[in-house]
């Protein structure tokens, strides 16, 4: 079958004429461009959709640790095609890109080396956020030597930076004259890291969902100047499978502020997916690259979003199960039996289908 992707790019040759042909990658994507000058348009933009890929939360511990040094760019391949089918694929990345650095006081520490962007970047995603609770694991010494090995594989990441202006500024690109941005942002901290981790004017840091008038300024910055906004956010309880009422008061004010998309993760399971009037929410992406083996741990999947400037104008969920670390499409009847069961996982966020 010929993938939404495929058919745009074939369609795309027919305005060269007009100048608005997009640039195509060797991969097959569409190449990032800079955002456009504010200009004024309505809530389509340029009047073509753009599917944007969802995952969620990714490190390369356990059995992932010799699997990435064996064959970074081959780790993923079980879900790259799935990822490939949108124009722009985001997921978490829930570690420190480290050798070096000392780990911080807490009972759960990661990182991983840089040929994470590597393994990344070959499985067909485009950017990730660095916004969580495992982000500066390796302290400031880490989240330096993130930001350097992103630059150096010129891998995009976000909800970080050396300072708060960096950390909460979004990846923007335009795809088929649709301007894109996505913001990322943290309202899961240790209670004794917030403030050390906490990105500000020229401290390093990350961008918190709990400073909430500063997240709330930056979607409507990014609304002045996009067609669609994103905001990817770590948020929720682990193991609870329907978010809390603080992340439903957040997803409400982002909604009011201009946000189109709303997803994220932390749970390390997944929770329901659905409309706020006419925005988008999903609660829980569960793990996508991830060491668990427990049967809710390895539920995961991609949810594909289409959108047309504002308008969402359809949302799926392409199931999968982790294997050996690494998420791969589900088929046949256990696809539709997972399927069924995200769906019902709406019924108590008071999302609409």
């Amino acid at each position: 079958m010929i993938s939404r992707r495929s058919l745009w790019l074939s369609a795309a040759a027919v305005f060269v004429a007009f100048g608005t042909l997009v640039a195509v990658l060797g991969n097959g994507r569409s190449e990032a461009s800079p955002a456009a000058p504010a200009v004024v348009r309505g809530p389509l933009g340029s009047g073509n959709p753009v599917v944007l890929a969802f995952g969620g939360d990714v490190h390369f511990e356990g059995v992932l640790e010799s699997r990435l040094t064996a064959d970074p760019s081959g780790l993923l391949a079980p879900i790259a095609p799935v990822l490939g089918e949108a124009d722009i694929a985001v997921a978490n990345l829930e570690t420190a890109v480290t050798n070096g650095g000392a780990a911080t006081a807490k009972t759960f520490v990661f990182r991983t080396p840089p040929s994470a962007f590597e393994a990344l970047r070959g499985g067909a995603v485009d950017v990730v956020s660095m916004a969580n609770n495992h982000g500066m694991d390796f302290g400031e010494a880490g989240l330096r030597d993130s930001l350097a090995a992103a630059k150096r594989h010129r891998f995009p990441v976000i909800g970080i930076g050396l300072d708060g202006k960096q950390a909460y500024a979004p990846y923007r690109t335009t795809v088929r004259g649709q301007r894109i941005a996505v913001l990322a942002a943290t309202q899961v901290l240790d209670d004794h890291l917030i403030e050390s981790w906490t990105a500000g004017p020229g401290k390093p840091g990350l961008a918190s969902a709990k400073a909430v008038p500063r997240l709330l300024q930056e979607v409507r910055r990014a609304r002045r100047t996009s067609d669609t906004v994103v905001v990817f956010l770590h948020w929720g309880v682990e193991l609870e499978q329907c978010p809390t009422p603080d992340q439903r008061t957040l997803a409400r004010q982002l909604v009011g502020a201009g946000a189109d998309i709303i997803v994220g993760g932390h749970a390390h399971r997944l929770l329901g997916t659905g409309r706020m009037g006419k925005a988008l929410v999903g609660y829980g992406l569960g793990n996508f690259v991830w060491y668990g083996t427990s049967a809710l741990s390895t539920q995961t999947g991609v949810l594909l979003v289409t959108a047309t400037g504002r308008r969402i104008d359809r949302y799926r969920w392409a199931p999968a199960r982790i294997v050996d670390g690494v998420p791969r499409p589900l088929s046949g009847s256990e696809r539709q039996q997972e399927l069924a069961s995200w769906r019902s996982l709406r019924g108590c966020t008071g999302l609409k289908p």
